[in-house]
């Protein structure tokens, strides 16, 4: 199993201490580029492949993304069959 699998596997596992950082390169393995949301987005940022856009807050002042937010993610993901479990 490469690293990029086991991120994924430990992103799936919704940890409680999983870095935005973590979460760009799980979605960059999954095929999205990161988009910021405008000149004056702040804080707001998304996840494009093809039509897809998943949008979500950075996390600050950390760099620990919420466990709500992983699991929207991850129900995203399943919903649209990015992969199946």
């Amino acid at each position: 199993m490469s690293t990029k699998d086991k991120l994924v596997e430990r992103f799936k596992s919704l940890p409680s201490d999983f870095t935005f950082d973590e979460l760009k390169s799980v979605m960059a393995h999954l095929g999205f580029k990161e988009m910021n949301l405008g000149a004056t987005s702040g804080s707001r940022t998304g996840f494009m492949r093809g039509t897809l856009m998943i949008k979500m807050h950075k996390p600050h002042p950390g760099k620990i993304v919420g466990k709500k937010a992983l699991k929207g993610i991850l129900n995203i993901l399943k919903q649209k069959k990015i992969w199946e479990d």
